[in-house]
């Protein structure tokens, strides 16, 4: 590709630096410390990025607004009449709640092998067909060990829904774009919820129609559209910068060519096994670990119960109580794409990171503390703060971990990560401390502090890395098809 010429296409090209960043992301010396991988973003390319997102993020939002809704169809469920319909209890809920984490963790391992086999859209789209349609059975479940069973299914096969949007987001965008897409792809879970709880109120109206319970038609519906949404994954989904139905032209080709260099992954069917084993030495794998288990309790716990704890703050009915809960789900959205778009401006994706933490744990304190009332309200909508900083865990890996095994597998320890948190949260509800839960909310404000640190360790670790590399550089010039890993490649900088 030529970088300049006088085409009409390539008028004013905007120069930018792959990795423009110090060995302490300061303003120190900035000139020694600048990495010297210059590409232009000329207008044919900025067409591209267009003519992907066109084609990739409308399809890919349904998929993470559906896939968070019915995830969280059991809070609904709630105040839908669950509890009357089948006589489960207070405990048995919270299992409910549980359970389908159990079920997302277990199918991490075999999840990240399938991922590599096969195409991602084929792999996602008969996975999103399979959970609708365990969705929809769920409308048929009577006793608690009948929704224990389906709620399990359901998390076994969720499971390769956000692993896969990210591989596929790391694929398609460069390392400097990517912190704002991962954010879209959060602040979607928000809009999900929004989705839902719509849905919620409109069969809250509907009653018990057809002899059918309200909270059973809510699961028919959202089965019908996930199942709907699945086939069009399965034949539709952009999974690739080469895909098909990108129909790239010779040009788009030699844009592809120099992104996936600045990217730093090739896309292979063979398991790198070795970087496992690397990814398990480094520190930066469990404080990621950490701090997404510190800051998805309270999204575990605070989903499930949401709609219970929200009834008890007033008199309210169902339909209020799901009503109030759509401001929740437009704080996740305001968090997620707020912290994408600072860290992305600022430059400092742990600083901001750390910044959401603080929010959250706020808000968390604030439900710990105050009885009722409009403040603890509030302090429910604080706490979605964690979505900026889940949001830029998931940033930090896109950017900085390089190998397609290893970026597979960070993704996946990060993913059964926010299970485990989240699989905890439903059950630090204790029904005894009804309608209080004040234990929830003391260790999810904890939880944050965890994350908090463990974004500063983090950052020191990269920073004196970028150091060493910055004050010796290598010779020559990565070759990109080598699918080297961040540890291998001395010329990959991180960007913190």
């Amino acid at each position: 590709m030529r970088l300049f010429n006088n085409n009409d296409d390539d008028k004013k090209p905007e120069v930018i630096h792959a990795d423009n960043v110090t060995a302490d992301n300061s303003s120190v010396d900035a000139e020694k410390a600048q990495v010297s991988n210059v590409y232009v973003k000329t207008e044919a390319e900025k067409r591209f990025v267009r003519k992907v997102g066109w084609t990739f993020l409308p399809l890919v939002t349904w998929i993470v607004m559906v896939q968070f809704a019915d995830k969280s169809a059991l809070a609904i469920s709630a105040v839908l009449g669950i509890y009357e319909d089948t006589g489960i209890s207070g405990s048995q809920f919270s299992w409910l709640g549980s359970i389908f984490f159990l079920g997302y963790l277990v199918f991490q391992v075999p999840n990240q092998i399938l991922v590599q086999k096969f195409p991602t859209s084929r792999y996602l789209g008969v996975c999103i067909v399979i959970w609708g349609s365990v969705m929809f059975f769920t409308a048929l479940g009577n006793t608690f060990s009948e929704l224990a069973a389906l709620r399990f299914l359901l998390g076994l096969f969720e499971a390769t829904c956000l692993p896969c949007i990210y591989l596929i987001i790391a694929n398609l965008y460069r390392r400097e774009e990517q912190t704002l897409y991962f954010g879209i792809a959060t602040m979607c879970q928000g809009i999900g919820a929004v989705l839902g709880n719509f849905v919620a109120v409109g069969v809250s109206n509907m009653g018990n129609r057809e002899g059918i319970a309200m909270w059973r038609w809510n699961h028919i519906i959202f089965g019908a559209l996930t199942v709907t949404l699945g086939i069009l994954c399965f034949f539709f989904l952009v999974d690739s910068p080469r895909s098909k139905l990108l129909r790239l032209t010779p040009e788009e080709h030699e844009i592809v060519d120099r992104r996936t260099r600045d990217n730093a992954v090739v896309r292979t069917k063979k398991i790198h096994w070795p970087h496992f084993i690397e990814a398990l030495k480094e520190p930066r794998l469990y404080l990621i670990f950490f701090a997404a288990v510190g800051l998805n309790m309270q999204n575990g716990g605070l989903l499930v119960f949401s709609a219970q704890l929200i009834r008890t703050l007033g008199s309210f009915t169902p339909t209020e109580s799901i009503l109030l809960k759509i401001p929740g789900g437009v704080a996740s959205c305001v968090f997620s794409l707020l912290g994408s778009i600072l860290a992305r401006k600022l430059g400092h994706i742990a600083y901001v990171g750390m910044a959401m933490c603080v929010i959250s744990g706020a808000g968390c304190l604030i439900l710990t503390v105050l009885e009722n009332g409009p403040g603890k309200l509030a302090g429910y909508y604080l706490s979605w703060g964690m979505s900026g900083a889940s949001a830029l865990l998931a940033a930090t890996i896109g950017n900085n971990v390089s190998g397609y095994s290893k970026k597979i597998f960070y993704n996946s320890v990060y993913v059964a990560a926010t299970t485990v948190g989240q699989f905890i949260g439903p059950l630090l509800m204790l029904e005894r401390e009804a309608p209080k839960y004040l234990t929830g909310p003391l260790v999810f404000t904890i939880g944050n502090g965890i994350a908090f640190v463990c974004f500063i360790l983090n950052r020191i670790i990269m920073a004196r890395e970028n150091k060493r590399r910055l004050a010796n550089p290598p010779e020559k010039e990565t070759d990109v098809t080598l699918g080297l890993t961040d540890v291998e490649d001395r010329n990959f900088i991180y960007r913190l």
